[in-house]
């Protein structure tokens, strides 16, 4: 006997405008999305090396219709933010890219990505499929903003090019240490 497997396709185009030259407003995205980050920090200041203790994201996702890949989904954001925030850096020279591996060029593994406490907030969009919006690119942005801030709390300095490197972070109290003086 042949079991008959549902399937359904579908596709979803938000109403957008591109940018009034006049007036300066536009709508380029469907839906707006919130959250907040905050990151937990402890930083050497003899090595400069960040060691995140914990990242507690909470987004508003519209609908959460699979509240599991919700959390999934900010837990992604997260990491790759990680990575931007503390260790991907390019290297150009002559505008050619000097790291063109994945040896040269370090993203987190799943050793690097610390605890994450993930909290949804269901606030239905109308214009969403299903009152849902999206949420994944949204939990990537706010993460290194919420590392270099808990950095500059833990140790009074302001990272300002990321990543946030040892390097960078040591130069920076360095440089807060002569300016004491």
């Amino acid at each position: 006997m042949v079991s008959a497997n549902p399937l359904g396709t579908g596709s979803f185009n938000p109403l957008t405008t591109l940018l009034d030259k006049e007036t300066g407003h536009a709508k380029p995205y469907g839906t707006d999305v919130f959250g907040a980050q905050a990151a937990e920090v402890a930083v050497g200041t003899e090595t400069g090396e960040v060691e995140i203790i914990k990242i507690t994201a909470v987004h508003n996702c519209g609908t959460a219709i699979n509240p599991r890949f919700v959390e999934g989904q900010i837990e992604g954001g997260v990491a790759m933010g990680v990575g931007f925030g503390l260790m991907e850096e390019m290297f150009v020279n002559n505008g050619q890219i000097r790291n063109k591996q994945l040896t040269d060029y370090i993203v987190p593994t799943a050793l690097d990505v610390p605890p994450i406490l993930s909290g949804i907030v269901e606030r239905p969009e109308p214009t969403g499929p299903f009152g849902a919006k999206g949420i994944g690119e949204p939990s990537l942005l706010p993460t290194a903003p919420a590392i270099v801030n808990a950095i500059q709390d833990a140790v009074g300095v302001r990272i300002r090019d990321l990543p946030a490197t040892p390097e960078k972070i040591l130069r920076a109290l360095q440089e807060k240490e002569l300016q004491a003086v």
